[in-house]
Protein backbone atom coordinates (compact mmCIF):
# COMPACT_ATOMS: atom_id res chain seq x y z
CA UNK A 1 0.00 0.00 0.00
CA UNK A 2 1.34 3.25 -0.45
CA UNK A 3 2.91 5.31 2.21
CA UNK A 4 2.50 9.38 1.80
CA UNK A 5 3.07 11.78 4.59
CA UNK A 6 2.78 15.55 4.82
CA UNK A 7 5.65 17.94 5.17
CA UNK A 8 6.83 21.12 5.86
CA UNK A 9 6.99 22.50 2.83
CA UNK A 10 10.04 25.50 1.78
CA UNK A 11 8.16 28.47 -0.91
CA UNK A 12 7.92 31.68 -1.51
CA UNK A 13 5.75 33.84 0.06
CA UNK A 14 2.92 34.38 -2.52
CA UNK A 15 3.90 38.12 -3.67
CA UNK A 16 6.94 36.89 -4.74
CA UNK A 17 6.07 32.94 -6.48
CA UNK A 18 5.68 33.99 -9.83
CA UNK A 19 9.44 35.36 -9.48
CA UNK A 20 10.35 32.73 -8.53
CA UNK A 21 8.53 29.47 -10.20
CA UNK A 22 10.36 27.63 -13.36
CA UNK A 23 10.33 25.10 -15.93
CA UNK A 24 11.49 22.06 -15.05
CA UNK A 25 15.41 21.99 -14.90
CA UNK A 26 15.17 19.38 -17.96
CA UNK A 27 13.04 21.28 -20.45
CA UNK A 28 15.22 24.23 -21.28
CA UNK A 29 19.02 24.89 -21.80
CA UNK A 30 21.60 26.52 -19.86
CA UNK A 31 21.45 29.69 -22.38
CA UNK A 32 16.89 29.35 -22.40
CA UNK A 33 16.96 29.47 -18.71
CA UNK A 34 19.77 32.34 -18.52
CA UNK A 35 17.62 34.17 -21.12
CA UNK A 36 14.68 32.87 -19.10
CA UNK A 37 15.78 34.72 -15.61
CA UNK A 38 16.96 37.63 -17.15
CA UNK A 39 17.56 40.04 -14.38
CA UNK A 40 15.36 37.92 -12.25
CA UNK A 41 17.48 37.38 -8.99
CA UNK A 42 14.73 35.60 -7.86
CA UNK A 43 14.38 33.01 -10.60
CA UNK A 44 14.65 29.27 -9.37
CA UNK A 45 16.98 29.16 -12.20
CA UNK A 46 19.79 30.59 -10.40
CA UNK A 47 19.48 27.08 -8.07
CA UNK A 48 18.86 24.42 -10.28
CA UNK A 49 20.40 25.89 -14.00
CA UNK A 50 23.12 27.57 -11.87
CA UNK A 51 25.22 27.44 -14.88
CA UNK A 52 23.40 30.61 -15.87
CA UNK A 53 25.41 32.73 -12.81
CA UNK A 54 28.74 32.01 -15.01
CA UNK A 55 30.47 32.81 -18.03
CA UNK A 56 28.11 31.26 -21.11
CA UNK A 57 29.73 27.84 -21.92
CA UNK A 58 30.38 26.92 -18.47
CA UNK A 59 29.48 23.27 -18.15
CA UNK A 60 26.98 22.31 -15.75
CA UNK A 61 28.65 19.68 -13.96
CA UNK A 62 31.86 21.53 -12.99
CA UNK A 63 32.27 22.19 -8.88
CA UNK A 64 31.63 25.50 -8.71
CA UNK A 65 28.43 25.25 -10.46
CA UNK A 66 27.24 22.70 -7.81
CA UNK A 67 28.08 24.79 -4.73
CA UNK A 68 26.94 27.64 -6.46
CA UNK A 69 23.22 25.72 -6.45
CA UNK A 70 23.94 25.44 -2.23
CA UNK A 71 25.16 29.28 -2.03
CA UNK A 72 22.06 30.61 -4.34
CA UNK A 73 19.31 28.05 -1.83
CA UNK A 74 20.84 29.06 1.34
CA UNK A 75 20.83 33.00 -0.19
CA UNK A 76 16.83 32.73 -1.29
CA UNK A 77 16.10 31.28 2.44
CA UNK A 78 18.29 33.93 4.23
CA UNK A 79 16.63 37.01 1.66
CA UNK A 80 13.04 35.58 2.36
CA UNK A 81 12.51 34.36 -0.77
CA UNK A 82 11.88 30.85 0.15
CA UNK A 83 10.25 30.27 3.57
CA UNK A 84 9.45 26.75 5.53
CA UNK A 85 6.13 26.37 7.08
CA UNK A 86 5.64 26.00 10.85
CA UNK A 87 3.82 22.78 10.23
CA UNK A 88 3.01 19.79 8.25
CA UNK A 89 1.16 19.87 5.43
CA UNK A 90 -0.18 18.38 2.48
CA UNK A 91 -1.14 20.64 -0.52
CA UNK A 92 -2.99 20.28 -4.30
CA UNK A 93 -1.51 21.79 -7.06
CA UNK A 94 -4.17 22.12 -10.06
CA UNK A 95 -2.87 23.01 -13.94
CA UNK A 96 -4.96 24.62 -15.96
CA UNK A 97 -3.91 24.61 -20.01
CA UNK A 98 -6.75 24.78 -22.72
CA UNK A 99 -9.34 25.12 -20.50
CA UNK A 100 -8.56 21.44 -18.77
CA UNK A 101 -7.69 21.77 -14.93
CA UNK A 102 -5.87 18.73 -13.25
CA UNK A 103 -5.45 18.46 -9.47
CA UNK A 104 -2.47 16.71 -7.48
CA UNK A 105 -1.68 16.03 -3.54
CA UNK A 106 1.93 17.51 -3.48
CA UNK A 107 3.14 14.44 -0.80
CA UNK A 108 5.90 12.93 0.51
CA UNK A 109 6.57 9.66 -1.22
CA UNK A 110 8.34 6.84 0.13
CA UNK A 111 11.75 5.71 -0.60
CA UNK A 112 10.93 2.22 0.29
CA UNK A 113 7.92 2.22 -1.75
CA UNK A 114 10.66 3.10 -5.03
CA UNK A 115 12.81 0.31 -3.90
CA UNK A 116 10.37 -2.20 -3.59
CA UNK A 117 8.36 -1.64 -6.79
CA UNK A 118 5.28 -0.15 -4.87
CA UNK A 119 6.55 3.30 -6.83
CA UNK A 120 6.06 1.73 -10.48
CA UNK A 121 7.86 2.45 -13.19
CA UNK A 122 7.72 2.21 -17.25
CA UNK A 123 10.89 3.96 -18.50
CA UNK A 124 14.63 2.85 -17.96
CA UNK A 125 17.06 5.32 -16.96
CA UNK A 126 20.75 6.23 -17.46
CA UNK A 127 22.99 6.06 -14.94
CA UNK A 128 24.79 9.26 -15.90
CA UNK A 129 21.75 11.13 -15.67
CA UNK A 130 20.81 10.16 -12.14
CA UNK A 131 24.46 10.88 -11.10
CA UNK A 132 23.61 14.23 -11.80
CA UNK A 133 20.32 14.72 -10.15
CA UNK A 134 21.63 12.85 -7.30
CA UNK A 135 24.46 14.94 -6.50
CA UNK A 136 21.85 17.99 -6.77
CA UNK A 137 19.81 16.92 -3.79
CA UNK A 138 22.71 15.55 -1.77
CA UNK A 139 25.03 19.18 -1.57
CA UNK A 140 21.75 20.74 -1.04
CA UNK A 141 19.85 18.48 1.21
CA UNK A 142 16.56 18.57 -0.48
CA UNK A 143 14.22 17.94 -3.88
CA UNK A 144 14.32 21.02 -5.18
CA UNK A 145 11.86 19.87 -7.45
CA UNK A 146 9.49 17.36 -7.71
CA UNK A 147 8.40 13.92 -9.39
CA UNK A 148 5.04 13.36 -11.69
CA UNK A 149 3.06 10.70 -9.93
CA UNK A 150 -0.66 8.99 -10.80
CA UNK A 151 -2.62 6.75 -9.04
CA UNK A 152 -5.87 4.82 -9.42
CA UNK A 153 -9.19 7.23 -8.66
CA UNK A 154 -10.31 7.71 -5.39
CA UNK A 155 -13.28 8.75 -4.48
CA UNK A 156 -12.55 10.21 -1.49
CA UNK A 157 -9.60 11.71 -2.41
CA UNK A 158 -11.45 13.04 -5.67
CA UNK A 159 -13.83 14.80 -2.58
CA UNK A 160 -10.88 16.13 -0.76
CA UNK A 161 -9.85 17.94 -4.07
CA UNK A 162 -13.39 19.19 -5.07
CA UNK A 163 -14.15 20.64 -1.54
CA UNK A 164 -10.18 22.18 -1.42
CA UNK A 165 -10.99 23.64 -4.88
CA UNK A 166 -14.22 25.41 -3.33
CA UNK A 167 -11.88 27.45 -0.94
CA UNK A 168 -9.07 30.56 -1.45
CA UNK A 169 -6.23 29.08 -2.94
CA UNK A 170 -2.37 30.39 -1.18
CA UNK A 171 -1.44 30.63 -5.10
CA UNK A 172 -3.16 31.54 -8.40
CA UNK A 173 -1.05 32.50 -11.16
CA UNK A 174 -0.84 32.19 -15.14
CA UNK A 175 3.20 31.70 -16.14
CA UNK A 176 4.36 33.16 -19.67
CA UNK A 177 3.47 29.96 -21.16
CA UNK A 178 -0.46 30.49 -20.76
CA UNK A 179 -0.45 27.74 -18.28
CA UNK A 180 -2.55 28.28 -14.85
CA UNK A 181 -1.14 27.41 -11.40
CA UNK A 182 -2.88 27.20 -8.35
CA UNK A 183 -2.16 26.11 -4.96
CA UNK A 184 -4.13 25.13 -1.68
CA UNK A 185 -2.17 24.43 1.72
CA UNK A 186 -4.20 21.57 4.31
CA UNK A 187 -3.68 22.35 6.97
CA UNK A 188 -6.52 20.75 8.72
CA UNK A 189 -5.72 17.73 10.99
CA UNK A 190 -8.76 16.19 10.10
CA UNK A 191 -7.75 16.34 6.58
CA UNK A 192 -4.35 15.43 6.47
CA UNK A 193 -5.11 12.13 8.22
CA UNK A 194 -7.63 11.18 5.47
CA UNK A 195 -5.54 11.99 2.58
CA UNK A 196 -2.61 9.56 4.45
CA UNK A 197 -5.36 6.58 4.78
CA UNK A 198 -6.85 6.58 1.87
CA UNK A 199 -3.34 6.84 -0.14
CA UNK A 200 -2.68 3.51 2.56
CA UNK A 201 -5.41 2.28 0.43
CA UNK A 202 -4.21 2.50 -3.00
CA UNK A 203 -1.70 -0.29 -3.87
CA UNK A 204 0.81 1.07 -6.16
CA UNK A 205 1.78 4.72 -7.15
CA UNK A 206 2.94 5.19 -10.61
CA UNK A 207 5.71 7.43 -12.25
CA UNK A 208 4.28 9.27 -14.96
CA UNK A 209 6.88 11.97 -15.53
CA UNK A 210 10.29 12.60 -14.23
CA UNK A 211 11.73 8.87 -13.97
CA UNK A 212 15.37 9.87 -13.51
CA UNK A 213 14.38 12.36 -10.80
CA UNK A 214 12.54 9.80 -8.54
CA UNK A 215 15.38 7.33 -9.55
CA UNK A 216 17.69 9.91 -8.07
CA UNK A 217 15.86 10.95 -4.91
CA UNK A 218 15.34 7.49 -3.96
CA UNK A 219 19.02 6.81 -4.39
CA UNK A 220 19.69 9.47 -2.03
CA UNK A 221 17.31 8.53 0.72
CA UNK A 222 18.50 5.14 0.34
CA UNK A 223 22.37 5.96 0.80
CA UNK A 224 21.47 8.54 3.77
CA UNK A 225 19.48 5.50 5.70
CA UNK A 226 22.66 3.18 5.70
CA UNK A 227 24.71 6.49 6.75
CA UNK A 228 22.69 7.14 9.91
CA UNK A 229 23.12 5.11 12.98
CA UNK A 230 20.30 6.15 14.03
CA UNK A 231 18.00 5.86 11.32
CA UNK A 232 14.37 4.85 12.35
CA UNK A 233 13.27 5.29 8.62
CA UNK A 234 10.54 8.34 10.29
CA UNK A 235 13.32 11.09 8.78
CA UNK A 236 12.54 13.00 6.23
CA UNK A 237 15.32 11.96 3.76
CA UNK A 238 12.96 8.72 3.51
CA UNK A 239 10.49 10.59 1.47
CA UNK A 240 10.57 12.14 -1.79
CA UNK A 241 8.85 15.30 -3.18
CA UNK A 242 5.86 14.15 -5.54
CA UNK A 243 2.92 15.55 -7.21
CA UNK A 244 0.39 12.95 -7.30
CA UNK A 245 -2.02 12.75 -9.64
CA UNK A 246 -5.36 11.02 -10.47
CA UNK A 247 -4.74 8.92 -13.16
CA UNK A 248 -8.01 10.42 -15.05
CA UNK A 249 -6.75 13.76 -14.56
CA UNK A 250 -3.92 13.72 -17.05
CA UNK A 251 -3.75 13.90 -20.45
CA UNK A 252 -0.81 11.66 -22.49
CA UNK A 253 0.16 13.77 -25.41
CA UNK A 254 1.49 11.92 -29.20
CA UNK A 255 5.34 12.00 -29.37
CA UNK A 256 6.14 12.36 -32.94
CA UNK A 257 8.86 11.27 -35.12
CA UNK A 258 11.31 12.90 -37.75
CA UNK A 259 14.10 11.13 -39.69
CA UNK A 260 16.67 12.93 -42.07
CA UNK A 261 16.73 10.56 -44.66
CA UNK A 262 15.22 6.98 -46.31
CA UNK A 263 17.59 4.74 -46.07
CA UNK A 264 18.50 4.82 -49.69
CA UNK A 265 15.09 4.64 -50.85
CA UNK A 266 13.22 6.43 -52.81
CA UNK A 267 9.89 8.06 -51.65
CA UNK A 268 8.01 5.55 -54.04
CA UNK A 269 9.92 2.37 -53.03
CA UNK A 270 9.69 3.85 -49.26
CA UNK A 271 5.83 3.85 -49.84
CA UNK A 272 5.97 0.45 -51.51
CA UNK A 273 7.77 -1.21 -48.65
CA UNK A 274 5.23 0.77 -46.21
CA UNK A 275 2.05 -1.20 -48.05
CA UNK A 276 3.84 -4.64 -46.68
CA UNK A 277 2.63 -3.85 -43.71
CA UNK A 278 0.14 -0.91 -43.51
CA UNK A 279 -2.74 0.15 -45.78
CA UNK A 280 -1.38 3.41 -47.25
CA UNK A 281 -3.81 6.20 -48.18
CA UNK A 282 -2.99 9.63 -49.90
CA UNK A 283 -4.65 12.35 -47.95
CA UNK A 284 -2.98 15.49 -49.63
CA UNK A 285 -1.65 18.68 -48.34
CA UNK A 286 -4.07 19.61 -45.22
CA UNK A 287 -2.27 18.19 -42.45
CA UNK A 288 -3.79 15.01 -41.23
CA UNK A 289 -4.02 13.74 -37.41
CA UNK A 290 -4.21 9.93 -36.80
CA UNK A 291 -7.49 9.31 -35.87
CA UNK A 292 -7.25 5.98 -33.85
CA UNK A 293 -4.95 3.07 -32.37
CA UNK A 294 -2.90 1.87 -34.96
CA UNK A 295 -3.47 4.63 -37.57
CA UNK A 296 -0.31 6.69 -38.28
CA UNK A 297 -0.22 9.96 -39.92
CA UNK A 298 3.11 10.33 -42.52
CA UNK A 299 4.37 13.11 -43.79
CA UNK A 300 6.61 12.97 -46.89
CA UNK A 301 7.58 14.92 -50.42
CA UNK A 302 4.26 17.66 -49.35
CA UNK A 303 1.96 15.09 -48.79
CA UNK A 304 0.39 13.72 -46.12
CA UNK A 305 -0.64 9.91 -45.99
CA UNK A 306 -2.99 7.56 -43.41
CA UNK A 307 -0.64 4.74 -42.27
CA UNK A 308 -3.22 1.94 -40.72
CA UNK A 309 -1.72 -1.19 -39.64
CA UNK A 310 -2.54 -4.62 -40.86
CA UNK A 311 -3.44 -7.54 -38.42
CA UNK A 312 -0.41 -9.00 -37.71
CA UNK A 313 1.95 -6.27 -36.75
CA UNK A 314 0.19 -6.00 -33.22
CA UNK A 315 -0.63 -8.09 -30.28
CA UNK A 316 -3.71 -6.93 -28.13
CA UNK A 317 -2.70 -9.35 -25.79
CA UNK A 318 0.51 -8.39 -25.40
CA UNK A 319 0.92 -4.72 -23.38
CA UNK A 320 3.73 -3.76 -25.00
CA UNK A 321 3.07 -5.57 -28.64
CA UNK A 322 -0.03 -3.58 -28.49
CA UNK A 323 1.57 0.17 -28.59
CA UNK A 324 1.77 2.18 -31.72
CA UNK A 325 5.34 3.00 -31.21
CA UNK A 326 6.23 -0.59 -30.83
CA UNK A 327 4.56 -1.01 -33.81
CA UNK A 328 5.86 1.86 -35.79
CA UNK A 329 9.42 1.23 -34.17
CA UNK A 330 9.21 -2.30 -35.59
CA UNK A 331 8.38 -1.94 -38.84
CA UNK A 332 8.85 1.07 -40.34
CA UNK A 333 12.22 2.72 -38.08
CA UNK A 334 14.50 -1.13 -38.23
CA UNK A 335 13.07 -2.65 -40.84
CA UNK A 336 12.82 -0.15 -43.48
CA UNK A 337 14.57 3.33 -42.40
CA UNK A 338 17.54 1.11 -40.56
CA UNK A 339 16.72 2.99 -37.13
CA UNK A 340 17.74 0.32 -34.60
CA UNK A 341 18.26 2.43 -31.58
CA UNK A 342 16.11 5.12 -30.32
CA UNK A 343 18.18 6.80 -27.82
CA UNK A 344 21.39 6.95 -30.01
CA UNK A 345 21.30 7.04 -33.77
CA UNK A 346 21.48 10.91 -35.25
CA UNK A 347 19.55 10.59 -38.05
CA UNK A 348 15.57 10.55 -36.08
CA UNK A 349 14.71 13.00 -33.63
CA UNK A 350 11.63 13.85 -31.49
CA UNK A 351 8.70 16.35 -31.37
CA UNK A 352 6.24 16.43 -28.23
CA UNK A 353 2.45 16.64 -29.48
CA UNK A 354 2.70 20.50 -27.63
CA UNK A 355 4.39 21.65 -30.72
CA UNK A 356 1.48 20.28 -33.11
CA UNK A 357 1.76 18.54 -36.81
CA UNK A 358 2.57 21.81 -38.17
CA UNK A 359 6.11 21.58 -36.45
CA UNK A 360 6.62 18.34 -38.25
CA UNK A 361 5.85 19.91 -41.73
CA UNK A 362 8.44 22.36 -41.30
CA UNK A 363 11.07 20.59 -40.45
CA UNK A 364 10.20 18.37 -43.32
CA UNK A 365 9.86 21.69 -45.85
CA UNK A 366 12.81 23.22 -44.75
CA UNK A 367 14.80 20.40 -45.87
CA UNK A 368 16.07 19.37 -42.12
CA UNK A 369 14.21 16.06 -42.22
CA UNK A 370 13.45 13.73 -44.93
CA UNK A 371 9.51 12.65 -43.81
CA UNK A 372 7.86 12.62 -40.03
CA UNK A 373 5.63 10.65 -38.57
CA UNK A 374 3.18 11.19 -36.23
CA UNK A 375 1.34 8.66 -33.60
CA UNK A 376 -1.60 8.29 -31.95
CA UNK A 377 -1.29 9.07 -28.13
CA UNK A 378 -0.81 6.48 -25.73
CA UNK A 379 -3.46 6.45 -22.93
CA UNK A 380 -2.81 5.98 -19.06
CA UNK A 381 -4.33 2.86 -19.03
CA UNK A 382 -1.39 1.62 -21.55
CA UNK A 383 1.20 3.12 -19.41
CA UNK A 384 -0.22 1.16 -16.34
CA UNK A 385 -0.81 -1.61 -17.65
CA UNK A 386 2.84 -1.70 -18.98
CA UNK A 387 3.93 -0.86 -15.16
CA UNK A 388 1.91 -3.44 -13.65
CA UNK A 389 3.29 -5.92 -15.76
CA UNK A 390 7.00 -4.81 -15.47
CA UNK A 391 7.67 -4.58 -18.55
CA UNK A 392 9.85 -1.27 -20.29
CA UNK A 393 8.43 1.01 -22.95
CA UNK A 394 10.20 1.67 -25.71
CA UNK A 395 12.35 5.00 -25.53
CA UNK A 396 10.30 8.19 -26.44
CA UNK A 397 6.68 7.40 -26.13
CA UNK A 398 5.26 9.56 -24.32
CA UNK A 399 4.99 12.92 -23.10
CA UNK A 400 2.76 14.95 -20.57
CA UNK A 401 1.76 18.20 -20.62
CA UNK A 402 1.67 20.48 -18.83
CA UNK A 403 4.80 20.02 -17.48
CA UNK A 404 4.80 20.17 -13.03
CA UNK A 405 6.24 23.89 -12.02
CA UNK A 406 9.28 24.07 -9.72
CA UNK A 407 9.73 26.45 -6.81
CA UNK A 408 6.22 26.26 -5.88
CA UNK A 409 7.62 23.63 -3.19
CA UNK A 410 10.68 22.27 -1.77
CA UNK A 411 11.16 19.38 0.20
CA UNK A 412 13.99 19.48 2.75
CA UNK A 413 15.60 16.28 3.67
CA UNK A 414 15.99 17.08 7.19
Amino acid sequence: MAKVKPFRGVRPPKEYVEKVASKPYDVLSSEEARAEAGDNEMSLYHIIKPEIDFEPGTGEHEPKVYDKAVENFKKFQDKGWLVQDSQDCYYIYAQTMDGRTQYGFVVGASVEDYLTGRIKKHELTRREKEADRMHHIEINNANIEPVFLAFPDNRILEEIIDRTAQTEPEYDFVSEDGIGHTLWVIKDQETIDTITREFGEIPYLYIADGHHRTAAAAHVGEEKAKADPNHNGNEEYNYLLAVCFPQSHLKVMDYNRVVVDLNGNTEEQFLEKLADKFIVEEKGSDIYKPAKLHNFSLYLGGKWYSLTAKEGTYDDNDPIGVLDVTISSDYILRDILGITDLRTDKRIDFVGGIRGLGELKQRVDSGEMKMALALYPVTMKQIIDIADSGKIMPPKATWFEPKLRSGLIIHKLD
